[in-house]
Order: structure tokens, then C-alpha cells, then sequence
């Protein structure tokens, strides 16, 4: 459960004395600017692959990213969706390396594996160990060159079914069908960006096994591609390898960007409305635009942001925080490699007229179109964006570290080096530039859409087509014309960094770790509050006073408060989970002082202004309406006050009980501030690359004379929970194209126990992608989209919960298989060798990837504090794992999870699922959706 703290103007007198300190001035922009480096050195084979190499020693790791000039661009009339089924099956195996790639990059510990498509690429990446990167390398150049015989019927069908359930997965959420109408209400049906990338269900039903190998003949060639290494390797081995393993790839047909100009008009109607089962009235306007290499692009970049990017944007000011109207809302610039989208949009506040707001909100931007912004709007959003570019780039790969920034600038601008002319021509942007960028485009004829509460409109792809019989694909056997499978030579140890400690003189204690990477602090104050110090019939106090800690300070109106962070590219944050409440703060290191002294107000000082409360709790109860819209929102408030019945745990019902918070008073919230958020219950934790005494004596100037106000809180021990009583919960959500099923059972176990054996067992039952809960309904079925089962581990509890989205017609069944699996992983089909092996390999080899960044360093050290693990346990981590033995890990699980003791929560269509679910053996309990909140919980 997470908060993100709002921008929102108030003023008001804090209920906390501290002494003011005068503001230290922000670092240039300029200078932070300098900080985003990433040399490169680049060479292209004969065959045409291009090769970008970035040598980082900071951890023995290398990201290996491959990118294809192939989108869904590129997709002709009734083959759409083609390029994203492709990256689907290029991931089912090579002629070499038949079966999911997963398995033999599980194996290496890979890190940030994964693919993606979208209109201008298809791209693969992983991070790999330094030992383990001639098999990445072997595995990309298979499947770039040797991959159409292992493209079969069987894996064809598989796939195109794990498609179709991923795009029900996506249609299936609240405004889930708005992508299909911005796109149609934008670009004439034949313009290349004139369909979504996932295709109609149609076309993806129509593709052959002769079609999809064409269509790989024709746009996968080393000519089309871009390969990233970035990391822990130097340009003599890179090339050695990648002319080792793709020099023999022959060339193919050049992709030829087909012409996208920005369209003049609308291809329909200037303006639609649909229908959908949400909770509150969305607004959206949207223009077609350039693309990112026009000069307009960073312009339009700037817009986005001053309009509704930043907490202290146009449309918050006024539509959210003075007026009222709304309770959210945004703008955004999607930049494309030919075209690009500009969009502003608002949720109503339930109430209120949407086309008055949808009229304010066009005055808006016509104000913006005739005056343009400030410069300080300009320099506020500008800083933002870097400062944010030089965090990132504490990674080397994954989804926007430096393979990224670098693969992006070669394929979409011809330049690696793109990233820093784009941000040059961010720092050099004005408020003339920015005005004439706004009044060149949003001036232009754009397309309406409203999205009104009610029964969902009629779609399409709505209909699950009739059950066709699909045979597994069968195991290919390698054909071994390129040799066996590279192995992986010695993988370094983890280099987790020393944690030293320190302490306030108010007693507050400062865990420290130093990374110096990127010139980034990142802290974090934790309490020991969470869900767990949540007011009992009040739930939502914790949520409502986070919602409030960004409403002012002693000396600042939320207004102020954002504009001030967004001047120093500061990022504060406030968020809560089971046991724990944190305030966290992440600067670039050069803005550390000014912007850990906002932070340590926002902690200190709170005004809890009188006068914003009443729109706040609007705010949240509106999150908490949308919520009951949500498949993953009505599971989470339900099926954790099942599992976790009789302990403080079950609090964790969503956003809270509306009643509650309807009824919460100022009064309430500073009384448990006061009693949670205080600094006898916190404890600090910092990663910089500055050094300890710095951060200490910064610190102590900021939080060392704090002092408490009144009695703290005390939670108790947690209550051994209610023994839960099997059955199902069907929820019932009208038009559902996919049923959510969630499933929980206690354990026994507790966080501060050791889980490692558990968790090490369970790798092989839902810990991952390789996991057979996955790799049944996913892989074998295409029922779903993807299919997981972990321990939530709090510091009191440890309940086993398991997540499956599954598409309508097959939840019975597909919940009769989890069922299956589970009962039988702990009973006749245990943990084999094989997994145990591929399990404590791939946990093993992936540390130095999992804890690349200093974001990860900071979340460890909290994890230790919270689940009472020494400082070095990351360090000695793998000595835990090779001690380990399979009998160990089968009996701890079989001791942990009773198959017969789950209680299933089901989102779905009730009419159509509840016959589905009769013949379960279970009690079936339907419940309507508009039921769910509150349920279990009294409010005032």
C-alpha cells in the first residue's frame, strides 16, 4: 500500500515547534546536466549489426539489450498485433536453444529479462553476470538467426492465446478500452500509428505459422538491429564475442520506416462518449504531434510538464486545488520516433459536470497557447526531468537504465548519444520556445473523449471465442548446429556495501551505506507504524494522514512546498505497508541540503490545513470508489482481511473504510501523527555518495532536537489468526473478459523467521515465470497472462497468497489446476533436483544484478531492520543458499502450505462464472461489487 504525496495548496499554523533554517540555494541546472554522461564506443559488423559499447566497472554485471527496428508500425492491414505475437515467440525457444529462454538465463541469474513492442521496436534485454555473458550473447544471436524452425503450430497457438489474455487483462481495468479510441479518434485507420499495438483479436486469431515466419524473415535481420553491452565489458571483448556469435548471421531486408506524417485532421468525429464501469467521469483531449527528433519535441516536452507533469502544474493548481472540480488530473507528450501525442485530462470529482470541467480545462490550455509559461515553470521542470535522467542512470540495463538511452538515440535519432542533445535542448528551452511549440500544435483541430459512469459500452474483441482444443507444443530437441549451450565460468561474489550506523542526539538511529555510482542521496525516515497501527473502525487514518503530510508546513502552503522540490529535482514521497510508514526523499546530492530540510518539515511540521481536508478526502474517496471498480482493487480489499482474520493485518482493507474517513476530523490526524510519526518510533536510513559524518552532521542541523508530542503508540503482538474457513468469494463484476482469482492460506511462519527454505522451494511452484502455476496456466493452457504465488511476509505473519488473471470462460477450470498444482507440489509431485538446482543457481548469480542500484541497497537495509537480520546478510547470503538441501526445502514448504485450507477470492462476471465455480466442492459466496468496501470494517 502506497501513497503518493499530492501537490495541494493549504496554509495553516503546524502543531509542531522546530527552527526555521534559511533555504540553501539549488545547484544550476547546467551543472546537472554536465552529471548525465555515458561514454560509448561503437563499430557494425559486415552483416550490418550495429554494436554500442559502454563500459561501467561498478558491479560484475552486463546488460545485453537488443533492439529491432520492427513496431506494429510496420504492420500491414489484418496483421496487426504481429510484431508484439512475435516478441512472444521469440522468447519459446531457437533452433539451438528450443524451450523458454527463461530457463537458461534463470540458470546464469539473469536480472531485468524481459521484452517489449511498441510502434517503432521490439526490443530483448537481460542482465547477466560477467561470466555468464557468452551464453546471453549465444542465446540473442540464435534467436536472431536461427529461430524459424523452432516456430511451430503448437507454440504459434500457445502464444496467440497468451496475447488475447493479455490484452483482456488490459481491457479489463477501469477506462481499460480508452487506447483503442485515442488512437482511432487521432490517426485515419491506414496510418502507420493508426492501430495499438496489441492488435485486434481478429488478426491475432487469423496469423499462420507461415505468416509469422515471413513476417520474422522480413524484419529481423542483424541489419535491423541495435545491440546494447553495457557494463562490465570493454570494446577488444565485445567485439570478439559478437563477431563470434553473430558475424554468421546473414543480412536480410532493410526495414524502411513507412511515411507517418502528422495528421492535418481528424479521421472522425472531433469529440466521443463511452460508456464504462467506472468510478468517476475522465476527461481526456489529445493532438497529434511531431515526434521526438523535430525540434518542437522538447518544447512539447515542457508543455506536458508545466500543463500537468508536475505536482505544481497548471491543471492541479487550478482544477484540483482551487476550484475543485476535479480530482486528478495530467498531461503527458508521447514522443515517437515519426509522430507523437499530446494529451491533457482530468477526473471529475463525482458531482460535478463534466463538460464544465472539460470547458476550464480547454481555457487552460488556450491560456497557456496565448501566454506560454514562466521561466521558473521552465527551469522547475527541466530540473525535474534530469534529476530523475541521473538517478536512472545508476542502471545499466533493464527498462531505462543506460542500455536504453543508448539503443533509443541509435535506432530512433541515429546518434547513441541522443539522450544529451535532448536534454541540451530541455536546458535551453524558454518561455518563448515553449509558448510558440504549444500554439504551432495545440492549436490544431484534436480529438474529445469523455468517459461516463455506467454499463460498459459494447466492444468488438469483447467476446471470448468459442474453446478451440490446443495441443501442447512438443519439447524441441536442439539441433546443434552452432555447439551445446556456452556454460558460465566463475561468478563473483555480491559486493553489498558496508552498512555503518550512527544515531541522532534525540536518539533517532542512522543506518548509512555509501554508493557512489551517481551523485544521489536517497533516505528514507521509517516508523513503526503501518497497516498495523491503523485506527480500528477508522481504517483510512493512516491513509488520510499521509494524503495531508504535503498540505503545508510551518512556513510553506503545498504550492510552495512543490514548486520549492521542484526546483531542486527533489522527489519526497510518503507510503506505508504492512508493519512499516515511511517519508523518503531522493536529491541529487549537490540539492541534499536544501531538500532534506522541506523533507524534515514535511515530518516535523504538517500543518493538517483545516481548510484543504474536505477535498483531500474527496481525493481519497474517490481512490477508494475506483478501487471497487478495480479487479486487483476489490481482491486486495477483501481477500487480506479473510486470510489475515484476528490479527492487526486485516486492517489492510485498500485505501480504508469510506464511512471512516467521511467522518475523520483534523483532530484525528494530528493524533496519530503525533503518536505514530514521532521520533521515538523512526529510524533512518540513507545511501549517498556523500560520506557518513556529512550525512550525520546534516541530519542531526535537520531531525536531532525532535522531540515527541503526547503518548506514543503501541500495536501488541499480533494475535494468532482466525482459522480460516475454506471456500470461495465471488465478487461480482459485471462484464469482466477476464476473472481475477486471488488465493490465500495461512502458514505459520512469521517475517522474522528464517524463510529462505521456503522461499527457495517455492521458485519452483510461483516464485517466478518458471514457477508451475505459471507455466501451467500461462505456458501450457494460455488461460492467462502470467500467474504468481509468494509469501507476503510481514514482520508478524507470513500468509502464502497466489494471483491469477484468467480469461472468463476457463476460471473454473483454471481454478480446479491451481488447486491441483499446489496439492500436489506438496504432496506426490515435490521440488525435483532440477529445480532445487536451477532455483539456488539463479539466486545465487543474481545478486550483483538485484542489487545494482542504490534504491536496491536502501530497500535491503530496511528489510533487515524490519524482519531483524544482521547488517551483512546480503553479504553472507550465498553460503545460506549453498548450505541449503532439497529434502530441507520440500519439508519446510510442506510443513508451511495445507492445500485444503485456502480461501479463493474470485473478480469476475458473476453469470457466467458462478456455474463455473458450483462444482468446486467449495461454498461459493457471491458479493456484489458495490458491496466490497467497508466490508468487515465499522466507521464512525
Amino acid at each position: 500500500m502506497v501513497v503518493a504525496l499530492s501537490a495541494l495548496a493549504v496554509s495553516s499554523a503546524s502543531s509542531h515547534a522546530a527552527t526555521v533554517q534559511p533555504t540553501p540555494a539549488a545547484a544550476p541546472v547546467a551543472s546537472l546536466v554536465r552529471a548525465v554522461d555515458i561514454p560509448f564506443e561503437q563499430f557494425t559488423l559486415p552483416n550490418g549489426l550495429r554494436v554500442v559499447v559502454h563500459t561501467d566497472r561498478k558491479a560484475p554485471v552486463v546488460a545485453v539489450s537488443v533492439w529491432y527496428d520492427v513496431g506494429s508500425k510496420h504492420e500491414p492491414k489484418g496483421k496487426t498485433g504481429f510484431a508484439h505475437l512475435f516478441e512472444h515467440l521469440m522468447f519459446n525457444g531457437s533452433e539451438n536453444a528450443p524451450g523458454d529462454f527463461f530457463e537458461p538465463l534463470k540458470q546464469v541469474g539473469a536480472t531485468d529479462f524481459n521484452g517489449t513492442t511498441y510502434f517503432d521496436r521490439t526490443n530483448y534485454f537481460e542482465t547477466v553476470p560477467t561470466a555468464a555473458l557468452d551464453r546471453a550473447l549465444f542465446l540473442e544471436s540464435d534467436r536472431m538467426g536461427y529461430l524459424t524452425g523452432a516456430i511451430t503450430q503448437g507454440v504459434l497457438d500457445e502464444q496467440r492465446g497468451v496475447v488475447q489474455n493479455e490484452k483482456r487483462q488490459g481491457d479489463n481495468q477501469p477506462y481499460g478500452l480508452v487506447r483503442y479510441k485515442l488512437t482511432e479518434g487521432l490517426f485515419p485507420a491506414d496510418h502507420p500509428y493508426g492501430h495499438t499495438t496489441i492488435g485486434s483479436m481478429a488478426d491475432l486469431d487469423a496469423a499462420s505459422v507461415q505468416d509469422v515466419r515471413n513476417w520474422f524473415r522480413n524484419h529481423y535481420g542483424p541489419n535491423n538491429a541495435v545491440l546494447v553491452l553495457a557494463g562490465d565489458v570493454d570494446v577488444p571483448t565485445a567485439r570478439r564475442l559478437v563477431e563470434k556469435y553473430f558475424g554468421a548471421i546473414p543480412a536480410g531486408p532493410k526495414s524502411v520506416a513507412p511515411p507517418a506524417p502528422v495528421p492535418t485532421a481528424l479521421p472522425g468525429v472531433a469529440a466521443e462518449v463511452m460508456k464504462d464501469r467506472v468510478a468517476a467521469p475522465l476527461i481526456l483531449r489529445t493532438w497529434a504531434v511531431p515526434g521526438l527528433n523535430d525540434a518542437d519535441a522538447a518544447g512539447l516536452d515542457v508543455a506536458a510538464g508545466i500543463l500537468g507533469g508536475l505536482a505544481s502544474s497548471r491543471l492541479d493548481n487550478a482544477l484540483v486545488k482551487r476550484e475543485k472540480v476535479a480530482v486528478q488530473v495530467g498531461a503527458g507528450y508521447s514522443d515517437f520516433a515519426q509522430v507523437g501525442t499530446f494529451t491533457v485530462n482530468a477526473v471529475v470529482r463525482p458531482g460535478i459536470d463534466p463538460a464544465a470541467v472539460s470547458k476550464r480545462m480547454d481555457e487552460i490550455v488556450a491560456d497557456f497557447v496565448k501566454n506560454g509559461p514562466t521561466a521558473d515553470e521552465v527551469a522547475r521542470y527541466v530540473t525535474q526531468t534530469v534529476s530523475g535522467r541521473i538517478a536512472g542512470l545508476e542502471s545499466v540495463g533493464g527498462f531505462g537504465g543506460k542500455a536504453v538511452a543508448l539503443a533509443e538515440g541509435a535506432l530512433y535519432s541515429g546518434d547513441p548519444g541522443f539522450y544529451k542533445k535532448r536534454l541540451a535542448a530541455l536546458a535551453a528551452q524558454t518561455p518563448a520556445t515553449v509558448r510558440a511549440a504549444a500554439a504551432r500544435w495545440l492549436t490544431k483541430p484534436g480529438y474529445r473523449l469523455s468517459v461516463l459512469p455506467g454499463a460498459r459500452d459494447a466492444y468488438q474483441d469483447a467476446a471470448v471465442p468459442p474453446a478451440v482444443p490446443v495441443a501442447a507444443a512438443p519439447e524441441q530437441a536442439p539441433k546443434g548446429t552452432r555447439g551445446p549451450l556456452p556454460g558460465v565460468g566463475q561468478v563473483a561474489d555480491l559486493g553489498f556495501p558496508a552498512v555503518e550506523r550512527a544515531r541522532l542526539s534525540n536518539g533517532i538511529e542512522l543506518v548509512y551505506a555509501r554508493r557512489a555510482v551517481v551523485p544521489v542521496t536517497r533516505a528514507v525516515l521509517s516508523f513503526d507504524a503501518g497497516v498495523a497501527a491503523d485506527v480500528p473502525d477508522w481504517l483510512g487514518t493512516q491513509q488520510l494522514t499521509l494524503a495531508m503530510l504535503d498540505e503545508g508546513t510551518r512556513t510553506l502552503d503545498s504550492i510552495a512546498l512543490a514548486e520549492a522540490q521542484e526546483r531542486l529535482g527533489a522527489e519526497i514521497y510518503a507510503g506505508g505497508s504492512y508493519d512499516r510508514t515511511i517519508l523518503g526523499l531522493r536529491v541529487p546530492s549537490a540539492n541534499l541540503a536544501a531538500a532534506s530540510q522541506l523533507w524534515a518539515d514535511m515530518a516535523r511540521a504538517p500543518s493538517f490545513a483545516e481548510a484543504e481536508l474536505p477535498r483531500v478526502k474527496t481525493q481519497l474517496l474517490t481512490q477508494i470508489q475506483q478501487e471497487l471498480t478495480s479487479p486487483d482493487g476489490l481482491a486486495q480489499r477483501v481477500l487480506p482481511r479473510l486470510v489475515n482474520a484476528g490479527t492487526p493485518y486485516a486492517k489492510a482493507q485498500g485505501s480504508g473504510d469510506p464511512r471512516a474517513v467521511q467522518a475523520l476530523t483534523r483532530a484525528d490526524l494530528v493524533a496519530f501523527q503525533q503518536a505514530w510519526l514521532r521520533p521515538e518510533k523512526a529510524r533512518l536510513f540513507v545511501v549517498s555518495d556523500r560520506p557518513l559524518d556529512e550525512i550525520r552532521a546534516l541530519m542531526e542541523r535537520r531531525l536531532g532536537d525532535w522531540k515527541g508530542t503526547g503518548a506514543a503508540g503501541t500495536k501488541g503482538d499480533a494475535a494468532q489468526p482466525t482459522p480460516l474457513t475454506p471456500r470461495i468469494v465471488l465478487i461480482d463484476r459485471p462484464d469482466s473478459p477476464q476473472s481475477l482469482i486471488a488465493g490465500g492460506t495461512q502458514t505459520g511462519l512469521k517475517g522474522t523467521d528464517d524463510l529462505l527454505p521456503v522461499e527457495v522451494a517455492n521458485d519452483a511452484l510461483g516464485g517466478g515465470f518458471l514457477g508451475r502455476l505459471n507455466m501451467n496456466l500461462r505456458e501450457e493452457k494460455h488461460w492467462s497472462y502470467g500467474v504468481g504465488g509468494n509469501f507476503s511476509r510481514y514482520a508478524g505473519a507470513a500468509p502464502y497468497m497466489v494471483n491469477a488473471p484468467v480469461q472468463a470462460d476457463k476460471t473454473g477450470e483454471a481454478l480446479a489446476a491451481l488447486r491441483t498444482d499446489i496439492a500436489q507440489f506438496v504432496g506426490t509431485k515435490p521440488m525435483t533436483r532440477p529445480e532445487f538446482d536451477r532455483a539456488i543457481a539463479g539466486a545465487t548469480r543474481s545478486l550483483s544484478g538485484n542489487f545494482e542500484t542504490s534504491d536496491d541497497v536502501l530497500t535491503a537495509m530496511q528489510l533487515n531492520d524490519l524482519y531483524r537480520r544482521p547488517d551483512d546478510y546480503y553479504a553472507t547470503i550465498t553460503r545460506r543458499y549453498r548450505a541449503l538441501t532439497l529434502p530441507q526445502v520440500t519439508d519446510a514448504l510442506r510443513g508451511a502450505i495445507r492445500p485444503d485450507r485456502f480461501v479463493w477470492v474470485v473478480v469476475g462476471d458473476a453469470s457466467k462464472v458462478k456455474p463455473q465455480l458450483d462444482t468446486a466442492g467449495l461454498p461459493v459466496e457471491v458479493m456484489p461489487a458495490a458491496t466490497v468496501a467497508g466490508a468487515g470494517a465499522n466507521g464512525k
